[in-house]
């Protein structure tokens, strides 16, 4: 195919690995976005063979959609980023079950947290039946394992990402802290590939739906086509808000059109500020004026 071919590669399970070695070897490497070649599925015969000779056509006709491939330090840190995130996960899921035996076996939880200084001193003080008793021990243990590897992986991030200008920067907003900022951080990768913030938001899934025919122009919900993660962070931080700039947006939404909206409009303003934070290293709004 020459010494610089042009190579379409569909962004399947275990891409990384092929697009390197791709790379490599001299070839130009486009990976395709999958939500813009899912019109293969309108054919009726459909294999492999036909999607790479579509793939290849739209390829040449400037019409393929691709989607950015990450650099190896950019995956490398999404792995942590994102191993943490299952981490957590799966620790929610061992205190809800918890949660669950107390409730069968109709023992009150007076306390917020269970897992806190009050709620230890419950647990090791509960008679149950041995079954019960078993269980719940045996979901403390696994609680306390995750709770290890969710420290070490923490540690990890905030080791990759010392000295990173906009790592710093994004955590001037309010309630966002190391780990929001990490997940930020990693899942936006270069944020120089958008030119403006309403890109990064519509990369997020944080812009509403359009669709427009002929003088009918119908918006709806957020599209959520975008990354999961992101759009989680910024929802995370903006429960966290209190007095800033963005509570007063969120507030005077909620009255007109209702918390739901006002969450997601707040959480759209803050990852504009994110944009600038990464962008330039610093958010010039929140620079406090000289006394």
């Amino acid at each position: 195919m020459g010494e610089a071919p042009e190579v379409v590669i569909e962004a399947t399970y275990g891409w990384y690995w092929a697009v390197d070695l791709l790379q490599e070897h001299g070839a130009t490497v486009h990976l395709a976005h999958p939500l813009g070649v899912k019109g293969f599925a309108y054919r009726r015969v459909k294999n492999d063979e036909r999607d790479a000779a579509d793939l290849a056509d739209l390829l040449r006709m400037g019409r393929l959609p691709e989607a950015w491939i990450a650099p190896p330090p950019v995956r490398a840190l999404r792995e942590l980023v994102r191993h943490r995130a299952k981490l957590v996960a799966l620790r929610s899921g061992l205190k809800c079950s918890v949660h669950a035996v107390l409730a069968k076996c109709g023992t009150a939880v007076p306390m917020s947290d269970l897992f806190g200084a009050a709620g230890t001193e419950l647990l090791n003080q509960l008679l149950l039946e041995q079954e019960y008793t078993a269980r719940i021990i045996s979901l403390r243990r696994l609680i306390e394992a995750i709770d290890f590897e969710i420290d070490a992986f923490a540690k990890m991030i905030a080791a990759r990402l010392v000295g990173h200008p906009g790592y710093r920067a994004i955590q001037a907003l309010e309630g966002v802290g190391p780990v929001l900022a990490a997940v930020l951080v990693a899942e936006i990768g270069d944020v120089g590939r958008f030119t403006r913030p309403e890109q990064l938001c519509s990369w997020a899934g944080l812009t509403p739906r359009h669709r427009e025919s002929d003088t009918k122009v119908r918006r709806g919900r957020i599209t959520k086509q975008g990354n999961r993660l992101v759009r989680w962070a910024c929802a995370e931080a903006v429960q966290r808000i209190r007095g800033c700039p963005l509570t007063g947006t969120r507030v005077r939404l909620a009255d007109t059109r209702g918390a739901g909206v006002a969450k997601v409009a707040c959480a759209r303003k803050l990852l504009t500020l994110v944009f600038w934070g990464l962008r330039d290293g610093e958010i010039r709004c929140l620079a406090k004026e000289p006394v």
